[in-house]
């Protein structure tokens, strides 16, 4: 074969037809050509990969040794190409592909669920996977391509990293119904608690980096109680009175089956910005990048006004979490 050949799907086609058929007029009219278009498509086809492909009489077509060698390979390859093509408009189409989402734990146990929920009905034959990181892990992750993109609490402000804001996670303060600061439901300066101990996460935690830093800027040194890393524990031990603690809204969303009496932090309180960080090279796959548009949308309606997708009935209710917190 010359190494400049250059086969198209219309030449392997046109091969295998008239090796099917050997008749030049029969395999002509398969492909809706002319008996001397067939007869000028084969003798190039034949220049190409240097060999004689059939021999000719003018009774009889038949596949020479060559022909016979290269008519497994030229259905193979039209049998790929087939496979390729419907993969493509399977992905594009979001009947396949992957989405794979690294999040912050708060947002893997509570929001990352319920959006997965809503896009595997939609779209089952996508396979979905999450990743439960700190925000420092995710940009790696992110940069490797080990996930699509990440849901973090910090902008990695990095060339090839792209981010979009999603939104402002306030801190609020926790404590369990019969705690001395329960007695009250005004805002309260963060510093004012620190005479109570306190549950919080390890300094790695954007959780407690965020703290640490509010306390900081006012000479203060944060030094929990308690250190523990799930917020499940953190509000076992609050509940039991044991320690306060300031958490974004999202983590706090997670024991509010808890009842525990919430107090806001006094101006300028902590905010925890949330956002969506991907690679801006290469792009999102299709069903990435409906997902990524998804999150954009969930964030752009107005917390109160959100649905919450429920798999059992397939249906969307408003969402009263927060509302649903015992102040």
């Amino acid at each position: 074969m010359r190494e400049d050949a250059n086969l198209s799907t219309r030449d392997l086609r046109a091969f295998l037809a008239l090796s099917h058929t050997c008749n030049f007029g029969q395999a002509a009219a398969q492909l809706s050509l002319t008996q001397s278009a067939l007869s000028a498509l084969i003798a190039r086809l034949e220049t190409q990969v240097g060999a004689r492909l059939f021999e000719r009489t003018t009774r009889s077509v038949s596949l020479t040794a060559a022909g016979e060698a290269f008519t497994q390979y030229a259905t193979d390859i039209l049998r790929q190409t087939q496979r390729a093509i419907h993969t493509v408009r399977d992905i594009t189409a979001l009947r396949h592909g992957r989405v794979s989402v690294a999040a912050l734990p708060s947002l893997t146990a509570g929001l990352v669920p319920e959006l997965f929920a809503r896009f595997h009905a939609a779209h089952p034959g996508v396979a979905l996977a999450v990743t439960e990181t700190l925000s420092s892990g995710a940009f790696e992750q992110v940069r490797e391509g080990r996930v699509d993109f990440a849901l973090t609490a910090a902008n990695p402000r990095h060339e090839d990293l792209a981010y979009e804001p999603l939104t402002q996670d306030h801190f609020i303060l926790l404590c369990a119904p019969g705690h001395p600061l329960a007695a009250d439901d005004a805002a309260i300066a963060l510093a004012g608690t620190l005479a109570w101990p306190h549950v919080s996460m390890p300094p790695e935690a954007s959780v407690r980096q965020y703290v640490d830093r509010a306390l900081a800027e006012q000479g203060l040194v944060f030094s929990p109680a308690f250190e523990v890393h799930h917020i499940a524990t953190i509000g076992a031990l609050v509940t039991q009175g044991l320690g306060v603690s300031a958490l974004p809204e999202t983590a706090a969303d997670l024991i509010a089956h808890r009842r525990l009496h919430v107090r806001p932090l006094a101006a300028p309180g902590i905010q925890r910005p949330l956002g969506l960080v991907r690679r801006k090279h290469p792009g999102l796959s299709p069903a990435a990048e409906t997902m990524r548009q998804m999150i954009l949308q969930h964030y752009a309606v107005p917390a109160s006004s959100r649905n919450v997708f429920s798999a059992e009935t397939g249906t969307a209710t408003p969402s009263d979490s927060h509302s649903s917190r015992r102040r």
